[in-house]
């Protein structure tokens, strides 16, 4: 029997979906303009890259550095991606989340 996903929470997931929208030009700077884009929600820089870093150590995230750029005054971005075991444990909230909606009215 397989292991069960790690356990998720709320800002790791939205980093993770965020990184998944950026495709392969994730770094810190276009996580964070994700999140503000698609979940209306400002969060510190130094919280994403605490997130990122600890996503990576979880194994859920790798990152590469990429080549140094110009108008960056030469200095390379640390890119990262998502892993295998990060889409299951993905998969997994999401359907723990929609059975628990499930059924639910919440008045307004």
């Amino acid at each position: 029997m397989g292991r069960d996903p790690l356990p998720l929470g709320e800002l790791e997931q939205l980093i993770l979906l965020a990184v998944l929208q950026c495709g392969d030009d994730a770094y810190g700077v276009t996580v964070q303009d994700e999140l503000a884009r698609h979940a209306a929600r400002r969060v510190a820089s130094g919280a994403v890259y605490m997130t990122l870093d600890r996503l990576e150590k979880k194994g859920l995230l790798v990152s590469r550095l990429s080549e140094p750029i110009a108008e960056r005054g030469g200095r390379a971005k640390r890119c990262y991606r998502v892993t295998k075991p990060a889409i299951v444990a993905l998969k997994h909230s999401r359907r723990a989340l929609i059975s628990l909606w499930d059924g639910l009215e919440l008045a307004d």
